[in-house]
């Protein structure tokens, strides 16, 4: 799953009658923030957080690979040539994936939990290691996008192969919790789940919810942008948290799945803001799988709002999208952040 590093920033200040509610609580491993306007006719804060957690619990319930209960492991423990019915949600993702992993010449793939448990960062791994040759292979058989396919409300396997959806899972949660906070009345809010985040909308006092990004700098989080939000989705996926050195080599967690091993670029970080949480979340991910060159090159081509943090010499460089730049053109006064 994705990282973000992100600081919400928030003002007070309210008009008369409205206010700004906060609920929040556990969620995928993580945590979930959801902060609202809330208007003298809004519903209350207690249904609204049971409006949310139940979605979770729904996402939890589909998408979930630490469950054995749920219908993506149902799924994959079944044997090649197989089908399962899916809700909706499901094989939508499985459709985002897809042309993502298109889009990306297969870097990206859905079926990579194999090679991510192998190396120890999935969810049936035993331990941190480099696996050998013959290991590797024997995994990569068992990946490989092309292997899914959906028939009318199944999914189906030709091979072997296990979906892994965190690289999006949270980032579709995100819209759906969106979703229903719009349909109960509720017109601005930000909601984040496990880091992905939303915000539409304004607060009280008629400001922006503002965004600080961030960057990396010896693991820790130095703010270097703070942008306004209305409408997008954000989403950072970074490379330096989640990893394990052995022999002096790093290995991240992030995978190209043509490799079947951790990427070795000089990109650190991507963030992406894009109308849905769930295209921010999976885009972030692609463009940290395909690095510096080849991930700025797609970016370019599909007019994404990213910002790309790469590493040069002791320290980082942060360089932000056409796309980006166009709507927060700010960015290009920045000390931080250069336009492109």
């Amino acid at each position: 799953m994705p990282i973000l590093m992100l600081v919400l920033v928030l003002l007070t200040g309210c008009k008369p009658g409205d206010s700004l509610e906060r609920i929040s609580g556990p969620t995928m491993g993580s945590s979930y923030t959801v902060q609202y306007v809330r208007t003298p006719q809004g519903p209350a804060p207690q249904q609204v957080q049971r409006e949310v957690q139940g979605i979770l619990a729904g996402i939890d319930q589909r998408f979930s690979t630490y469950r054995s209960d749920s219908l993506v492991e149902t799924f994959n423990r079944l044997p090649a040539n197989r089908c399962q019915r899916m809700p909706a949600d499901v094989l939508e993702l499985v459709g985002v994936g897809q042309r993502l992993s298109a889009q990306s010449n297969g870097a990206f793939d859905l079926t990579v939990e194999p090679l991510l448990d192998l190396w120890g960062f999935g969810p049936q791994s035993r331990g941190e290691q480099v696996p050998t040759v013959a290991q590797l292979e024997h995994a990569r058989q068992r990946v490989g996008y092309h292997q899914l396919r959906i028939d009318g409300e199944q999914l189906c396997k030709q091979a072997a192969v296990e979906i892994d959806f965190n690289s999006i899972a949270a980032g579709h949660a995100v819209d759906l919790i969106g979703e229903r906070l719009q349909a109960l009345g509720i017109t601005s809010f930000l909601v984040e789940a496990t880091g992905e985040l939303k915000a539409v909308g304004h607060k009280p006092d008629g400001s922006a919810w503002q965004i600080a990004l961030e960057l990396p700098r010896d693991d820790q989080q130095i703010a270097s942008e703070v942008i306004a939000v209305d409408g997008f989705g954000v989403s950072t996926s970074g490379d330096y948290r989640n990893y394990f050195e052995q022999n002096g080599r790093r290995y991240s967690h992030t995978f190209d799945a043509r490799l079947g091993r951790p990427v070795s670029h000089e990109l650190a970080a991507v963030t992406v803001l894009a109308p849905s949480a769930l295209m921010a979340d999976g885009y972030s991910t692609v463009l940290l799988i395909l690095g510096p060159e080849q991930g700025w090159a797609l970016a370019v081509a599909h007019h994404l709002a990213a910002v790309f943090v790469t590493r040069s010499g002791q320290g980082f460089v942060s360089q932000a999208t056409p796309a980006f730049c166009q709507h927060w053109p700010q960015s290009g006064r920045a000390s931080k952040v250069k336009c492109m």
